[in-house]
């Protein structure tokens, strides 16, 4: 009787369920007599022959890693071996020395005897690498050491270092930066900001190069967005990212203005030092040692150890908070095998060397970069140079860019060619043209050292000049 009623109960329960209960009921019903009973399908796998998995096999002919060159005289099929150290001078091979305006060694310091020795030393005690990301065994108290003195060279609380150089922004900006945040940037930055920015999954604003007034619009308009939601507002950080001197310029940013637009709509301001550290300042500390502007009204301070130091790696300086989270969510801090001890070595005896005879480095740097801007304000009007005087990067041009890219930096790369016949190595500045967010025009990138001597930059200016007429005329 009792199971009678169970039965009954549950008739009743049954009866009692709306329709859409009993429907959904009765779908998996069907689906369940359906799995039990529905027919098993052939494989689709079909078996080969011995024979034919041979065929098949030599017939397949899988993707290149690297896409093929779109032409035969691509510049990456004709690639320029240096034989010996690298300097104010190198050798291609030929024999003869060419005089180098195309390293990055604003200060010549990797000729330096002491810091060769710095970098031996070191190398007799770790090793050649530490073969270990920072936080996994990676960490030598060289590492740590030059940490501490990067930040009290800066007059900064805490400084991260990285092992590559081109990792040190692209890591450091969506560290702080992510989602539903705003960043505005040069247009013109380089292009590891670049990819930075794009990691970030910020909003990325770009305003014109070096335009502050077309940035205050910017900013104006935002704010005006803002106060119609205030609560997204509050909740939306914003950001600044610009470069000290631009790579793709050779132009100065203006600081002082960048530091009152970021008080006035309370941004926070990220500044690439890879061009000036080492090259600006009385005490070699970059763009806010030039304008005399404190370090607090910079959040963070970002360079590369591969120009002025002669070294590898990067760095980021600024206060303890902001620096420390890079150590958990910098990504090129936690996944990367830290930078070789001897290298990090070395750049403790560049800041020595920085420490004791920057000031009047940077000035005679300084003399060098604006005689090379008055020689090459001599050259044919056929071409033009963008860079402030006293930058030691500039770039050279064409007047009158036909608009096809690959024909101007053709002509350019033939210019190349012709001065490395009168005894000078310059180079086509490279850029991705299909990812760079806004690709400048094709350019020679100049660069400067303070080691050039007056008859030196004489030489190489006439030796340019006479390659342009070649060229052009």
């Amino acid at each position: 009787m009792a199971s009678q009623w169970n039965v009954y109960e549950s008739f009743l329960a049954l009866l009692q369920a709306g329709p859409y209960h009993l429907a959904l009921e009765g779908v998996l019903i069907m689906c369940i007599i359906w799995l039990f009973t529905a027919k098993k399908q052939p494989s689709k796998f079909i078996k080969l022959t011995k024979k034919e998995e041979e065929e098949l096999l030599a017939e397949w002919m899988p993707e290149p890693l690297v896409p093929n060159p779109p032409k035969e005289d691509h510049p990456g099929l004709h690639t320029r071996t240096v034989y010996g150290k690298l300097g104010r001078y190198l050798d291609l091979g030929s024999g003869e020395k060419l005089l180098n305006l195309g390293t990055h060694s604003y200060l010549n310091l990797g000729e330096r005897p002491e810091v060769e020795e710095a970098a031996l030393q070191c190398l007799h005690k770790y090793g050649v690498g530490s073969c270990g990301p920072r936080g996994f065994y990676g960490t030598t108290q060289v590492h740590l050491e030059l940490e501490d003195r990067l930040a009290a060279f800066f007059n900064c609380e805490r400084a991260v270092l990285y092992s590559y150089g081109f990792s040190t922004s692209a890591s450091a900006i969506p560290a702080y930066s992510k989602n539903g945040d705003i960043i505005y940037a040069d247009e013109m930055v380089n292009f590891a900001l670049q990819r930075g920015l794009e990691a970030s999954r910020s909003r990325i604003v770009y305003f014109r190069h070096n335009d502050m007034k077309h940035l205050e619009e910017l900013l104006e308009e935002q704010q005006r967005q803002d106060r119609k939601d205030p609560k997204k507002a509050n909740a939306t950080r914003k950001f600044m990212v610009v470069e000290s001197i631009y790579m793709n310029s050779g132009e100065i940013c203006p600081l002082p203005e960048l530091v009152a637009l970021r008080k006035r709509y309370k941004l926070r301001l990220f500044i690439d030092e890879s061009l000036t550290f080492g090259t600006l300042g009385s005490k070699c500390r970059g763009i806010t040692d030039h304008y005399n502007i404190p370090m607090k009204e910079v959040d963070m301070i970002m360079a590369t150890l591969e120009a002025s130091a002669a070294s590898s790696g990067g760095f980021c300086v600024g206060t303890e908070f902001v620096i420390e989270h890079q150590r958990l969510s910098g990504l090129g801090y936690c996944f990367s095998a830290s930078l070789p001890p001897m290298l990090a070595a070395a750049c403790i005896k560049v800041i020595d060397i920085l420490e004791a005879e920057g000031a009047d480095m940077v000035l005679e740097l300084q003399d060098k970069c604006q005689q090379m801007q008055k020689e090459l304000a001599r050259l044919p009007a056929k071409v033009m140079v963008s860079g402030d005087n006293i930058s030691p990067v500039k770039h050279l041009r064409l007047a009158e860019p036909s608009g096809d890219r690959e024909a101007d930096e053709s002509i350019l790369q033939k210019i190349v060619e012709k001065v490395e016949n009168y005894g000078v190595a310059l180079t086509v500045a490279s850029y991705l043209w299909e990812k760079e967010a806004n690709p400048p025009e094709p350019s020679i990138r100049i660069t400067v050292n303070k080691d050039l001597t007056t008859e030196e930059i004489r030489t190489a200016t006439e030796a340019i000049q006479k390659a342009i007429k070649d060229v052009l005329e």
